[in-house]
């Protein structure tokens, strides 16, 4: 069995979930390295199976003016440099069919934003590496949709594949998680996660200094969206942790605090394991008599 298939076995059947964690974006490798370190200390002593994330890109801000992360050949050096000296399993994100092979030699998880969830071209990229590849459904999409996209990679060659839910377009400027899309994704037929960071952002929701937006979130709902994600029998959380939110360059006000992290995990598993959400309803539809 190839280490994509053993790793995304290990995941599927991780109890009571597993997580993708980290900060939104590579700052500088020191910053890396102490973020690495302490989540898996937290996940290890919590007996979660864990997945260290960051970007070496946010090509999607929302202002130019935004700060994206080192690129791609250093950040992939630091990314490199975690999985060795933690021994730990990478996802990080791709914008570009041509960034897919370079990634795939550091990375376990290959993620597609949000944005580009039904670009075929991207996914078919990403499905040839060989690695498991999360999908985030787009703000505008139907749960539906992620089926298809989940099956362009499995006709690419590739079964490892799991969708993620990450909010739903409400107005212009907020988004709202539906739990009925935790359900309906499972047509996909393959695991879900639950992003319980992105899906609080307030896309475009907060004017900068100097003119131009950026977003803004409602970083006090993250374990509201947690609780339910758990509840409902998600497969996995997603979520950006960082140590100094109110100073992250890049998605701060939805980023969830460290020093809080390991009191909502130990929550969050002590709720997964009384659960049956995992488990399908058998609703019996015949008459009731005494």
């Amino acid at each position: 069995m190839d280490s994509s298939t053993l790793l995304f076995n290990q995941l599927k059947t991780a109890e009571p979930f597993f997580l993708l964690a980290g900060p939104n974006v590579i700052e500088s490798e020191d910053h890396i390295l102490y973020m690495a370190k302490h989540l898996k200390d937290i996940t290890s002593k919590l007996g979660l199976k864990f997945v260290f994330k960051s970007s070496f890109d946010k090509a999607n801000r929302t202002s130019s003016k935004s700060f994206r992360g080192p690129g791609l050949a250093e950040g992939l050096k630091i990314l490199e440099k975690v999985k060795a000296t933690y021994d730990v399993p990478i996802v990080t994100d791709v914008h570009e069919s041509i960034q897919c092979e370079a990634v795939g030699r550091v990375a376990d998880i290959i993620q597609i934003p949000a944005f580009l969830c039904r670009q075929t071209d991207l996914l078919v990229a990403a499905a040839k590496t060989g690695k498991i590849i999360n999908i985030k459904k787009g703000q505008f999409c139907a749960p539906s949709v992620m089926a298809n996209s989940a099956e362009k990679v499995r006709l690419a060659g590739n079964q490892n594949v799991m969708v993620c839910e990450r909010g739903t377009m409400f107005g212009y400027n907020d988004l709202i998680v539906d739990p009925r899309n935790f359900e309906w994704m499972r047509e996909a037929n393959c695991p879900v996660v639950a992003d319980i960071t992105h899906s609080l952002q307030q896309p475009a929701g907060k004017k900068l200094e100097g003119g131009g937006v950026a977003s803004g979130g409602l970083r006090e709902l993250i374990p509201c969206i947690a609780r339910t994600a758990v509840a409902v029998g998600v497969d996995g959380i997603f979520m950006e942790v960082h140590n100094d939110p109110l100073n992250a360059p890049v998605d701060g006000p939805t980023q969830w605090p460290l020093r809080h992290l390991e009191e909502l995990l130990e929550e969050l598993v002590t709720i997964g394991r009384v659960s049956k959400g995992k488990q399908q309803f058998k609703i019996d539809l015949t008459p009731f008599r005494d």
